[in-house]
């Protein structure tokens, strides 16, 4: 396929509001596509080269990209900036000089263009940026004008296609069968391998079938599981009987990726018959660490990295666990205000000696070969013992990797207890795992439920909300460019985000600055197309969902100006007049912490919906 064919199929999509449509559309590409590129245009529809797990960034910013478009249509940087201050895109601005340069460009096939974005992405060490701006600047000059308007946004993250991976699954089972029948089968292997590439390629090349035999892979992360809500012992007995019961612990979720087999290598680009791929050390060991939102954050928790090899014994693992930090003089775990600390990309080893992590690990998802996802909780414990040098509470002091307590129960009154010893040792609560409950990857279930400390009489637990966009701030706020924010929750259905609050209190100046600063990062020039949001909810800015916060709230109310679970509805009369149900809102809502987490593992309406009827609605 040519790029400037791949590009058509990019503006369909861009001027598309209708979810089905945009599946309808994709599945036209899949079925269009060849078994050796449509791995390649999986990535290129996320505005990547690799998978979202692969830490390789094109590391330009706009005014790198004002600089190759200026060199190669023959302007300055500042007729090139003229015209974005007046567009606000670049890519608008690329297919506008593109066109104005006349000629209709090569037609360079998709892998191709493919190579060179790759090429500019792991482009490294002096004059890499000089070097990054002349590679994208021939592709420029080579392309037609709707092409350069893709090639000019792929590297800033600004793609704008409007959709989610779950619609990009919805795309392919489409093009298998013409409905979304093969949603259900391609997802699972999808959250085993969150590759859309892989995906889509096995699809292409193995059919459906082949997408049986995934299994999990060191390296490639799995989509972590999720656990349902309940407020109290009975209830927990009740649903799932005789449990393991587990601390829940205020940390980073983590998810280890060890094996003494794997080389350190992070990733692998052929191109011109080169493998291109970025090696890190010499060391025997391979470790990953995964944050909830796939991201690779190994580099930031050097001793946990150290703790794991020193530890574990197996060939090769995947586990999951929580990183706290604790105090080295009493070894009790200490707030998450000092665990995010540790979060960071500078000053990584002093920070370490300061606050020093423990990863206490609860789960075991794959040992030396043998995927443990079908696996019953109890059988996955044991294994999970077996793969510590020494998992006894022993020199507790001197270790950095220990195994989480449990203990069996069928009582609510005895889960009742355990619950409220966690809250006095400061933690968040309890987990409680089914007996024979299996792992189930991407997925909320009753395998596991929390139990977690109540913030108010009304509502049990926080919220997961989005960042959806945000006002500018006055007075005081002025400064930090914001004065409050509106949240949403994802509705699985429609995979869009729902408001549920405008929330203008209860921020540190820190946080104002924070939240800020990260808004930059994601800013959209409109409205996302996959936000449902009232005309009296608008922003003066809005943010691409990449955000996801931790919200506290007194209780789950009815307002008309919020989104979430919004309906039409019958008139209490009976009569055949219909009315608006008011969506949900939280009341007194204030931030709580900034989340690792997927904007679609936000908490979700549905769950909104049955925190609101706990309340007594």
């Amino acid at each position: 396929m040519n790029f400037v064919r791949l590009s058509q199929y990019f503006s369909e999509l861009e001027n598309t509001t209708s979810r089905n449509s945009m599946v309808g559309i994709l599945a036209k590409l899949f079925r269009e596509t060849s078994e050796g590129e449509v791995d390649k245009i999986c990535y290129l529809l996320q505005g990547r080269v690799l998978p979202l797990f692969e830490p390789i960034e094109f590391g330009l910013a706009d005014r790198m990209i004002i600089k190759a478009l200026g060199r190669a249509f023959n302007k300055t940087e500042d007729q090139v900036n003229k015209i974005f201050k007046a567009k606000g895109d670049l890519g608008i601005v690329a297919e506008q000089l593109r066109a104005e340069a006349g000629g209709k460009g090569d037609k360079l096939l998709v892998v191709k263009v493919y190579e060179k974005l790759s090429e500019v992405a792991f482009f490294s060490g002096p004059g890499s940026v000089e070097k990054k701006i002349t590679m994208l600047s021939e592709l420029f000059s080579n392309l037609d004008s709707l092409s350069c308007r893709y090639i000019a946004r792929i590297p800033l993250n600004k793609l704008r296609l409007g959709f989610s991976d779950m619609t990009i699954l919805d795309g392919l089972s489409w093009m298998l069968s013409g409905t979304k029948k093969d949603r259900p089968a391609i997802e699972a292997a999808y959250n085993v391998r969150p590759d859309l590439g892989f995906i889509a390629e096995t699809i292409k090349t193995k059919g459906l079938a082949g997408l049986k035999k995934t299994k999990p892979v060191v390296g490639t992360p799995i989509l972590m599981t999720r656990a349902e809500r309940l407020t109290g012992g009975e209830e927990i007995v009740k649903k799932i009987g005789r449990c393991a019961i587990e601390y829940k612990y205020d940390g980073f979720r983590l998810q280890v990726h060890f094996s003494k087999k794997v080389k350190s290598q992070k990733a692998k680009v052929k191109i011109d018959g080169q493998n291109l791929g970025l090696f890190e050390d010499d060391k025997k060991e391979f470790v990953r660490l995964f944050s909830r939102n796939l991201e690779d954050v190994t580099n930031m928790y050097p001793d946990v990295v150290q703790g794991v090899i020193d530890q574990i014994k197996a060939e090769e693992a995947i586990f999951e666990g929580e990183a706290i930090a604790f105090s080295t003089k009493t070894g009790e775990f200490l707030p998450f205000q000092e665990t995010v600390q540790r979060r960071r990309k500078y000053d990584i080893s002093q920070k370490a000696e300061e606050i020093p992590l423990r990863l206490v690990v609860f789960e075991l998802l794959y040992v030396n070969g043998e995927s443990l996802l079908e696996t019953a909780y109890q059988e996955r414990r044991k294994k999970l013992e077996s793969i510590f040098v020494n998992h006894d509470k022993t020199n507790l002091a001197k270790k950095t990797v220990v195994l989480s307590e449990i203990q069996i129960c069928d009582k609510a009154k005895k889960i009742d207890e355990i619950f409220s010893e966690a809250i006095r040792k400061g933690l968040e609560g309890i987990m409680a795992k089914k007996l024979q409950g299996v792992y189930q990857a991407g997925a909320r279930g009753w395998n596991w439920i929390k139990y977690k400390k109540s913030y108010s009489a009304k509502l049990e637990d926080t919220i997961d909300a989005v960042v959806m966009g945000y006002d500018f701030g006055q007075g005081k706020r002025q400064g930090f460019g914001i004065g409050d924010f509106l949240i949403g929750v994802y509705d699985s259905q429609t995979d869009k985000f729902l408001t549920v609050a405008k929330i203008g209190t209860g921020l540190t100046d820190e946080e104002w600055r924070t939240l800020k600063v990260s808004s930059s990062k994601y800013q959209a020039a409109s409205i996302p197309k996959r936000y449902v949001v009232d005309k009296a909810m608008k922003c003066d800015a809005w943010v691409e969902p990449k955000m996801v916060v931790e919200i506290n709230a007194d209780e789950i109310t009815r307002s008309p100006v919020h989104t979430a679970g919004r309906k039409m509805g019958k008139s209490k009369s009976g009569t055949a007049e219909t009315v608006i149900v008011p969506g949900f809102a939280l009341r007194f809502p204030r931030l709580k912490t900034f989340r690792e987490k997927q904007p679609e593992d936000a908490t979700t309406v549905e769950e909104i919906e049955k925190m609101y009827k706990r309340q007594g609605h």
